[in-house]
């Protein structure tokens, strides 16, 4: 009963890379899917410039136009990749009729299989922007990462990841994966092996007594002065409507339904526009868990608090003096389903790779900031490096980078 499989999620590519593709998805709705889609869509490079969403609380429609960006090579092979993963995130057609959910719900629960991937290889400019590829090429999540330089010339990577095809312990992915690295590394590649490791190596989540106050206060790196978040319950006998303008920056959208999902918010109807000049207007109907608008003034304000806050500043970047060396530090909130935000160490040292900055050590670990997790990025640059690119520079690169404005 329901519909057929191949219909739940329907790509239209398009013929001319200056015209949007068109990702359509039918299927039963959950709280969070928004949120879920737009995270795979992030994950996959994509930027979408359109979006429309609609449900009734039991089956969901809903429309992206999306743009892929240059990070990574597209071809037909990603975009059947990218349906399957969409398709993975739906709920299944007979859940809506009550007779069993899609097993990604009953997996959300479980414990993914963590796996160290011990890399030891000759240093040169860029290798830990060609590694980071690599890993988003086949799908692996960097769960934790620790980058040491000797000072002979070689590094020794650490790079604690997830497998988002769950066959990272299959002799065949560990050769697929070391043959992807080769490839890339060629001759500076000494030795590499994957091992499995229990999950509680990632489960860093701590107070931080020892980061620099230019990450745990607020910053001045913000997308823009000018984000409005209106709230009404006049337009709607059942839904309050949630009026939004801001620039746009990426991950614009997963920004705005990660912060709905976690105050389980449902939305009933949605529209999302980009305009010229990258200015965003996105009109959201929602409800509560209950089903009811949300009258109350002091979930009113702290909605609208926190959705202004993720949008004026999404991410933390400051360039900070550590003793004698310079270390850049980048933290992103966290999903409460513990979930980090995709591509962040990719995009980090891309940038970095952009700036002819080159990474002496880095690490990643969870911390608490206020009242939320955060994935903090400790990066301790090259010395050298450091010292011919000014701060401010490197700051401002890696932000608007990390926002999708390219220009460095």
């Amino acid at each position: 009963m329901g519909i057929l499989h191949d219909d739940v999620v329907i790509i239209n590519q398009s013929k001319n890379e200056a015209e949007p593709s068109v990702i359509t998805i039918n299927c039963p709705d959950k709280t969070g899917l928004g949120c879920d889609l737009c995270r795979i869509l992030l994950f996959f490079g994509l930027t979408i410039v359109r979006g429309d969403v609609s449900t009734d609380g039991k089956w969901c429609y809903i429309v992206f136009w999306v743009i892929p960006k240059p990070i990574i090579k597209w071809d037909t092979c990603r975009w059947e990749l990218l349906k399957n993963r969409l398709i993975g995130t739906c709920p299944s057609c007979s859940s809506a009729f009550g007779i069993s959910y899609y097993s990604s719900e009953l997996q959300s629960s479980m414990v993914t299989d963590v796996f160290l991937i011990k890399l030891f290889c000759y240093d040169r400019k860029g290798l830990s922007h060609d590694v980071t590829t690599v890993f988003c090429n086949l799908e692996l999540n960097i769960k934790k990462v620790k980058v040491s330089t000797t000072p002979v010339g070689t590094v020794m990577n650490l790079f604690f990841v997830t497998d988002t095809r769950e066959l990272l312990h299959t002799k065949m992915r560990q050769e697929e994966t070391y043959e992807a690295l080769v490839d890339v590394m060629q001759a500076a590649i000494i030795s590499c092996n994957i091992e499995k490791v229990g999950p509680e190596v990632t489960a860093c989540s701590q107070a931080s007594p020892f980061l620099s106050s230019a990450i745990t206060n607020d910053v001045v790196l913000r997308t823009s002065n000018n984000v409005s978040v209106t709230m009404d319950n006049s337009f709607s006998p059942a839904h309050t409507l949630v009026q939004i303008a801001c620039q746009d920056h990426k991950g614009l959208l997963y920004d705005i339904m990660r912060t709905l999902k976690d105050y389980n918010i449902q939305i009933s109807y949605g529209r999302f526009y980009l305009k010229q000049g990258r200015k965003c207007e996105i009109d959201l109907f929602i409800t509560q868990a209950d089903g009811k608008k949300i009258i109350d003034p002091s979930m009113q304000r702290a909605l609208s608090s926190r959705l202004q806050m993720e949008l004026l500043q999404p991410l933390r970047v400051a360039v900070v003096s550590r003793g004698p060396d310079t270390e850049l530090l980048v933290a992103n909130p966290v999903e409460l389903s513990s979930k980090g935000r995709p591509l962040v160490f990719h995009d980090i040292t891309l940038a970095l790779n952009m700036l002819n900055t080159c990474i002496f050590l880095a690490e990643i670990g969870r911390h608490v900031i206020g009242d939320q997790e955060w994935e903090v990025y400790r990066v301790l640059l090259d010395e050298g490096a450091s010292l011919s690119t000014p701060r401010r520079k490197i700051e401002e690169g890696v932000w608007k980078l990390l926002m999708g404005w390219e220009q460095i």
